[in-house]
């Protein structure tokens, strides 16, 4: 049936970077996740999607949203993919049990043994507010995730990063250039 729009986002822990595990309630009342499955590590549009996210995350951050990627490859594999790409955001193994949280987030393709393209926002209180699983073989419209951060979330939960400015001879003070 796959995962609603306004339902509790299904919790798991799955093993990240170096056999770290990360389990995803524990962004709650924190983070906004952007829960990202791919298919399979070291392949071109996989790379693509994933690059393009690493190179905007400075737009994620803005909105308080943890990027996490999750595919059923190896952690090892994962691992290796991660330090050669340089991606600041955790990728997650659903090597084993094989496909399990795939499954149950309605992306896992029994005949393929891989995650589909499919892309989850869920908010600080655990509830999805985004979802699109692609069953097509091709990269996806980032911007369209993009748009939905900045509708879903908008400018109430931006937190602008605090300016230091002069404020007499040495006197400096800090203030949010959004006030």
């Amino acid at each position: 049936m796959g995962i609603q729009i306004g339902s509790r986002a299904p919790d798991f822990t799955l093993d990240g970077s170096h056999s770290k595990p990360v389990t995803l309630s524990s962004f709650a009342g924190d983070k906004n996740v952007l829960l990202v499955y791919y298919p399979r590590a070291f392949t071109p549009i996989c790379r693509g999607e994933l690059c393009q996210l690493r190179d905007e995350v400075d737009l994620y951050q803005k909105y308080d949203v943890q990027i996490i990627g999750v595919s059923v490859d190896s952690p090892f594999c994962l691992n290796a993919w991660a330090e050669q790409q340089g991606y600041p955001f955790p990728l997650l193994s659903d090597f084993w049990p094989h496909g399990e949280v795939a499954t149950t987030y309605g992306t896992f393709d029994d005949s393929a043994g891989v995650a589909r393209r499919g892309t989850f926002l869920i908010d600080t209180e655990g509830i999805i507010r985004f979802a699109q699983v692609q069953k097509e073989d091709v990269a996806r419209d980032q911007d369209h995730w993009k748009d939905e951060v900045v509708r879903i979330l908008g400018p109430q939960s931006r937190k602008a990063p605090l300016v230091t400015v002069p404020a007499a001879p040495g006197a400096w003070i800090s203030m949010n250039p959004d006030q």
